[in-house]
């Protein structure tokens, strides 16, 4: 179906709904989009080690420049350098990485942009009880989901990526 289509589809599926729902009658669904969303699950981490190193490069930066000060030269840059270095560590504290696990796909945020890699560009997913990597088809690349650098809940990514590796016929490695 056509994105348009679907669109579409769910809008008028939400303006049935809520004409149902004045009448007291109970709602219908959209059965690819309540399907779609039933069958994705997402697992979300926090980013902590590079914002604390942020933190203490800005805290490195002030110190410096509190030094500096009585020679009285570049004070508003060393300022806002430490300001920009703090809401950077915000930044990426509070924006959580995550991976979100589909029927036929996987996605991530990757370089600040959402990554998808298909099934069937998945070489094989490797499970450790402190992380999991998944492996591209013919690349020396993988993408890697760590519980130290970004505190992702690794047993149950590993339990549903078996779930997703047995149903597209994919290579499990457990170390």
């Amino acid at each position: 179906m056509a994105r348009s289509w679907e669109r579409m589809v769910q809008r008028n599926t939400q303006q049935v709904n809520k004409q149902r729902k004045k009448q007291g009658k109970e709602t219908i669904y959209a059965s690819k989009s309540a399907s779609a969303a039933k069958e994705s699950d997402i697992f979300k981490g926090r980013n902590i080690v590079f914002p604390i190193v942020l933190l203490l490069l800005g805290i490195m930066f002030w110190v410096v420049g509190s030094v500096d000060e009585a020679r009285g030269s570049g004070v508003l840059a060393n300022w806002l350098g430490v300001v920009l270095y703090f809401l950077l560590a915000a930044l990426l504290f509070f924006r959580r990485p995550y991976l979100k696990v589909e029927r036929a796909r996987v996605s991530t945020i990757k370089y600040n942009r959402e990554r998808w890699l298909q099934a069937s560009e998945i070489e094989k997913i490797i499970v450790s009880r402190s992380m999991v990597s998944l492996k591209y088809k013919g690349k020396r690349k993988q993408w890697v989901f760590s519980r130290f650098l970004n505190r992702y809940d690794t047993a149950a990514m590993g339990e549903r990526l078996t779930e997703f590796a047995k149903a597209n016929n994919i290579e499990v490695v457990y170390e």
